[in-house]
């Protein structure tokens, strides 16, 4: 996988700033893209996203979901969505992980890929 990789036209790494970008429009904390494609990693990116709420983190993925699906990308797996503590949005070279507070605190995905080059996103 490579950044030349591509989800329909978009770049995988186009796609991971849609989705952080997406993120925020739903007051997301902590939006974080690591770049894995230097690595051993299963895709090229994780976009990283905090909610304080079970309410916000669902929130959160949805209108990451609902976003992409607007421009014909649409994930090829998703999970979390019953337990809303860490949803999972699988676009192949794009993972997309919505965490609320307690669920990032715990699993500590920023660290586990601490060699991957990070992208912190903002307004």
């Amino acid at each position: 996988m490579t950044d030349a990789s591509v989800v329909g036209k978009v770049s995988a790494r186009d796609l991971a700033r849609d989705a952080a970008r997406l993120m925020l429009t739903k007051r997301a904390e902590d939006v974080l893209i690591l770049d894995l494609a230097g690595l051993d990693g299963i895709c090229d990116y994780f976009v990283l996203a905090t909610g304080q709420s079970e309410v916000q983190t669902k929130a959160i993925a949805d209108a990451v979901d609902e976003g992409l699906r607007a421009r014909g990308i649409r994930p090829w797996h998703t999970e979390g969505y019953e337990a809303r503590r860490w949803i999972l949005l699988d676009y192949v070279d794009v993972v997309v992980h919505v965490f609320h507070v307690r669920a990032r605190e715990f699993y500590l995905l920023d660290k586990l890929w601490g060699d991957a080059r990070r992208e912190v996103v903002a307004d």
